[in-house]
């Protein structure tokens, strides 16, 4: 990509007209051209794979009552897209989601709050191979490198709530429909739980989990 050509950018956000507005705003910029937009996880997927775009700008939260599916479709994107970047915008910003979402793949991580300047800055970055973090996530991605993101490794409590109906034997299905979340969003709950408790599999995870008194 030469410096002249737009960046092909999707946006994901469950609020149609958050997406409109930002859409608008983007496109005053010649550098930017939106080329998709999707409003949930599954859509996103199907709309990444048909505009292949060059960056996706993700919510985190993608309909109301479920978990962080962006963190799950970022993930997804880094598995089956590697060349295409990913940039959180978002309301939510505590160290444990700007972590997880590093680890999903994310390229870069900005509050909603951001001047549309500096978001237009952050998406052309991303989309040349850098990354793009305001102040307050680079700060939390500086302790989480030298090793002192403390949250980092800590259960969720929603992760609490999933490990405490796996040790009750529970499929991913019925761990979904208990919580009113999808079946992906179990299984990254799951992964998420074997990787902080250190083991690999899920009898060990709740194993481990009931040792250390967490259910």
């Amino acid at each position: 990509m030469t410096d002249q050509q737009p960046v092909r950018t999707m946006l994901v956000d469950d609020h149609a007209i958050l997406r409109q507005g930002l859409r608008s705003l983007l496109e005053r910029d010649g550098s930017i051209v939106v080329v998709g937009e999707a409003g949930s996880l599954d859509a996103a997927v199907g709309e990444v794979a048909r505009t292949a775009p060059d960056v996706v700008v993700v919510d985190l939260k993608l309909a109301v009552g479920t978990e962080y599916e962006g963190l799950t479709l970022i993930a997804e994107i880094a598995r089956r897209w590697p060349s295409v970047a990913t940039l959180v915008l978002t309301t939510f910003l505590d160290d444990d989601l700007v972590v997880r979402a590093v680890k999903a793949g994310a390229r870069g991580y900005v509050v909603k709050d951001v001047d549309t300047t500096e978001l237009v800055r952050a998406i052309v970055t991303v989309s040349r191979g850098g990354s793009a973090f305001d102040p307050r996530s680079t700060s939390v991605v500086l302790r989480a490198v030298s090793g002192e993101a403390p949250t980092a490794e800590t259960l969720t409590d929603r992760e609490r709530e999933v490990i405490r109906l796996l040790a009750d034997g529970r499929s991913n299905k019925e761990i979904g429909q208990t919580l009113f979340i999808s079946e992906s969003t179990v299984k990254f709950h799951i992964r998420n739980i074997i990787r902080k408790l250190g083991v690999s599999k899920r009898t060990d995870a709740v194993y481990t989990a009931s040792k250390r008194g967490l259910i």
